[in-house]
């Protein structure tokens, strides 16, 4: 019997072998294939993974799974890693990295005392993130594999951050605040000797001493490299602010305040509110300009609609119907298309950006949440 099953009958041996592969790949609705060029990402809440979309035929080619509570993530500039936070309400603290060629998770980033690691981004081959538990933002570098640098905020749920591409500017929403910080970039003054030291200003009184010594050890000395700092200056905005994005021109910050429902557009150059918009986006989550900066997106947690804004007006343009809430928004790098992570209905909307139309949905889990692109270069 055992020689007949062996040679007699193959075919039932093999169905013994590959059948629960094949009940894997169909229980979990993926069968792997290959990365494409370029790539949607797309965080389950519920199932803690991370699909990878092909956005030519909005159908998830992998899925790799990721820590508990994943809320952002971001593609690394070469397309080929990515970065999510993983939350718990800001008490957690750890990052996956998913090798997205490879289509497989990597150790994870243990960010120490940086508790709750929320908003990403990846600028200057480094992964920015903000720190909710802590009330700081950091850098990890993964040349290194260091969190190389850390910044005080000092405000309350700094949730979202935005660093420009020359990294001399960093903008971050802070949710419990009800402020926008903006952070700046610029060389520092030379430190002199304390009043009153050896070489300072003498007490009120007191006679002119000695004329002070030259620079010390290690300090850069008249015509030296000048030191760096970072100069922040908060601005009030909306109770809840939390979404928010830059006008491609730089000009702008506009950003969604869930809690009473309006729109605060900031002057990035004045570092001061330009106006409040009562937009009456309740529960506002995710606010993104289109590439070409004619037009706004918001998402909210609490409305079935998403609410697009004319930029240059800063009138409601259009409301469409989504689903029955919404959070992340991701753009189509060329334009044509936005997408739309529509958790109560576990599906991602897709949406034509010249009708403003929604022309399909994509499966890539329960509770879909954070996304990106990713290009492979």
């Amino acid at each position: 019997m055992v020689y007949e099953w062996m040679t007699a009958k193959p075919n039932r041996r093999l169905a013994a072998i590959f059948f629960p592969a094949i009940v894997l790949a169909s229980v979990s609705g993926v069968i792997a294939q290959s990365t494409p060029q370029q790539s949607l990402l797309v965080l389950s809440k519920r199932n803690h993974t991370l699909s990878i979309v092909d956005p030519a035929t909005l159908k998830v080619v992998a899925s790799a799974p990721v820590g508990e509570d994943p809320h952002e993530v971001v593609a690394s500039s070469d397309g080929k890693t990515a970065y999510v936070s993983i939350y718990g309400g800001g008490a957690y603290h750890k990052l996956s990295v998913i090798d997205l060629v490879a289509q497989k998770a990597l150790p994870d980033i243990d960010t120490g005392a940086l508790n709750g690691p929320h908003g990403l981004t990846f600028v200057g081959g480094k992964l920015w993130f903000t720190a909710e538990g802590a009330k700081v933002i950091g850098s990890y570098d993964p040349a290194s594999a260091k969190i190389d640098w850390v910044m005080g905020i000092g405000q309350n749920r700094t949730h979202m951050i935005y660093v420009t591409a020359d990294q001399k500017q960093i903008y971050m929403t802070n949710v419990s605040s009800a402020t926008v910080s903006i952070l700046e970039k610029s060389a520092r003054p030379q430190m002199g000797p304390p009043p009153g030291g050896p070489g300072g200003p003498p007490p009120p009184g007191q006679p002119q001493g000695p004329p002070p010594a030259g620079p010390g050890p290690g300090d850069p000395g008249p015509g030296g490299p000048a030191r760096m700092d970072w100069n922040q200056t908060v601005i009030p905005v909306g109770p809840g602010d939390e979404g928010f994005d830059v006008s491609p021109d730089g000009r702008v910050l506009w950003t969604a305040n869930a809690q009473d429902g309006t729109i605060s557009i900031v002057d990035i150059a004045g570092k001061k509110l330009l106006s409040t918009i009562p937009a009456k986006v309740y529960g506002a989550n995710r606010l993104k300009f289109t590439p070409d900066g004619k037009l706004v997106l918001i998402s909210s947690l609490r409305d079935s609609n998403l609410v697009i804004y004319d930029a240059a007006t800063a009138n409601e343009f259009k409301r469409v119907l989504i689903g029955h809430g919404a959070a992340g928004i991701q753009m189509q790098p060329d334009g044509s298309r936005a997408f739309i992570a529509c958790g109560p209905d576990n599906y991602v909307a897709v949406l034509d950006l010249k009708t403003l139309e929604v022309t399909g949905h994509i499966e890539a889990g329960g509770e879909p949440d954070g996304m990106a692109w990713a290009i492979r270069q």
